[in-house]
């Protein structure tokens, strides 16, 4: 009996826990197909009397919302392939090729993640403004198409590949490129499906590089544009909610069904 009671003490704490953490998440889905009226109730109303879809029209038509979106997608995707494969190849250089000082050249990679990004972002301003890339899609991606996180990830996973199999390939004619593309990457699916999920995640929610790298509207991220939603309809929270959702959806869908991606992605390489 004190055992159940136990196991039913923890399990109410973690629903407690849970439905605190979830419930901005209810509530910004809920309020954004509510009316002002309901908005405005006191106490504050969890379930809509009246749904109305007409918060994203306003939004859309209060900035460009859509192009943000689209910008907001173009820029996470293209970060995330150019990283997926900056690192899969850098990775694979410090695993598979004699290469001299392989410790050295990683410890170069391991310390641009100590570097923080706010001692960078003023060189890289004046960096991509003086090669006339400020307000374009590649003044956006252009200072992360490279991580050193991701070629940390991929060289613990890639070393865990058995030498044995290496060495087949290599009697069957197999080069350099054949036997990464067609053998070590599909294996370490888990691994590049992490930091996808973590990249695209990142670059998903940027706020300080695309607010200076950008000048105009058309240009800016979804980020941007649910803060200048804010500002300028701080009278419609149904509008920002509206906003808020629709940046929300990508995230969600990610960590509902990349959760198990992520989870053996970065225990991956933690056992040899």
């Amino acid at each position: 009996m004190r055992r159940t009671l136990g196991r039913l003490a923890v399990h109410l704490l973690l629903a407690l826990a849970a439905g605190t953490v979830l419930f901005p998440v209810y509530y910004a889905v809920v309020g954004a197909f509510m009316t002002p009226a309901d908005l405005a109730t006191y106490p504050p109303a969890l379930i809509p009397h009246h749904l109305t879809t007409a918060n994203f029209g306003a939004a859309a038509r209060s900035v460009p919302l859509l192009r943000q979106y689209l910008n907001s997608a173009v820029v996470a995707g293209v970060i995330t392939a150019a990283q997926l494969l900056t690192s899969i190849l850098a990775a694979y250089a410090l695993v598979f090729l004699p290469l001299r000082r392989p410790a050295a050249v990683f410890g170069i990679f391991l310390a641009t993640l100590m570097v923080p990004w706010e001692a960078v972002i003023i060189p890289n301003y004046l960096t991509i403004s003086g090669w006339g890339l400020g307000n374009t899609y590649f003044g956006l991606v252009l200072p992360f198409l490279a991580s050193g996180f991701g070629t940390f990830m991929l060289r613990q996973s890639f070393r865990q590949f058995p030498a044995e199999l290496r060495d087949a390939a290599r009697i069957d004619g197999a080069g350099h490129w054949r036997f990464l593309w067609r053998i070590l990457v599909p294996l370490n699916k888990p691994s590049l499906a992490a930091i996808a999920v973590y990249v695209f995640l990142s670059a998903w929610n940027q706020y300080f590089w695309p607010l200076i790298i950008t000048r105009t509207a058309q240009m800016q991220t979804l980020q941007i544009g649910l803060s200048s939603l804010r500002v300028a309809d701080s009278a419609a929270p149904g509008l920002i909610l509206a906003g808020v959702l629709l940046s929300l959806l990508p995230t969600l869908a990610l960590v509902v069904f990349g959760q198990r991606f992520i989870v053996r992605g970065l225990t991956a390489g933690a056992v040899r």
